[in-house]
């Protein structure tokens, strides 16, 4: 009997919500709908982000992304495009109308060509979603002040980049991810999600292994030269990750090892013929 990944790993909880998937993918991007529900079905996730600022939520099926993945998935809706904290929580209040759900993906953005997260914005709109009874789920740098700032405000989980939204870079400070990991997990029992950057499946097992509760991703998948294929080999490196993380990789050496015990085999040689 195959032993499968689910069997040797515990549920991710965020906030109420249980996932079997550590893996969390976004919508946007993609070539056409199709191809999005075929990548998000390959991918294994349970949990979807939607930029509700930048796809059409109603009007006729072949139109409307919810028809595609509604009932099918935990919908994160996400305040990806906001510059101020105001325009992402009133993001937020919409989405909350518009979906019936209390999830967010908080991003409050510096400026529209690094992506990078604005801080005190980012501080002040977590703050108010928290207090307006939101599950939040909150973007930020690798910072590791940051990420225990908005873990004293209540978040359900912190989303550290591993490098700029689409870039493709992976995670370039795993050091920054690892403090994250040792310092505010523990204290705030909540997931650490690395969220961005990811450009190909060795970016997230890297982040696996480094002991990341989850991956957030989108361009990676949507943007490859072959998405489903990718799709595919995310959801492996995913588990492949967290199942490296778990076992407890060996120390590093500097020099060799032997797999075989060298004194064993030349003893053993000594009763064969001919030796």
């Amino acid at each position: 009997m195959t032993t499968t990944a689910s069997e040797l790993d515990t549920p991710l909880q965020v906030g109420k919500y249980t996932f079997a998937s550590r893996l969390f993918v976004g919508t946007g991007k993609y070539a056409g709908f199709e191809l999005m529900r075929e990548c998000l079905e390959a991918s294994g996730t349970e949990c979807v982000t939607v930029a509700v600022r930048r796809v059409k939520l109603d009007g006729p099926p072949a139109e409307n992304l919810m028809s595609f993945i509604d009932g099918r998935y935990t919908i994160l809706p996400n305040t990806a495009g906001c510059f101020t904290a105001a325009d992402a929580i009133r993001t937020a209040h919409l989405s909350r109308e518009a979906l019936g759900t209390e999830l967010v993906k908080l991003e409050v953005l510096a400026d529209p060509k690094t992506l990078l997260p604005e801080p005190v914005g980012t501080l002040e709109a977590c703050r108010e979603l928290v207090k307006d009874g939101f599950t939040v789920l909150v973007y930020t740098s690798d910072d590791p002040v940051m990420a225990r700032r908005l873990a004293e405000l209540g978040v359900a989980s912190v989303m550290p980049a591993g490098s700029p939204i689409g870039s493709g870079q992976g995670v370039l400070n795993p050091n920054n991810i690892r403090i994250i990991l040792e310092t505010v997990r523990p204290e705030f029992k909540i997931p650490i999600i690395v969220d961005a950057g990811v450009g190909t499946a060795s970016d997230v097992s890297i982040a696996m292994e480094l002991g990341a509760d989850g991956v957030l991703l989108n361009t990676g998948i949507a943007h490859a030269q072959d998405p489903l294929r990718m799709a595919v080999a995310m959801k492996l490196a995913c588990e492949s990750g967290r199942l490296a993380h778990l076992a407890g990789r060996i120390p590093r050496k500097l020099y060799a090892n032997a797999s075989s015990p060298m004194e064993g085999r030349i003893e053993s040689a000594k009763g064969i013929p001919g030796e």
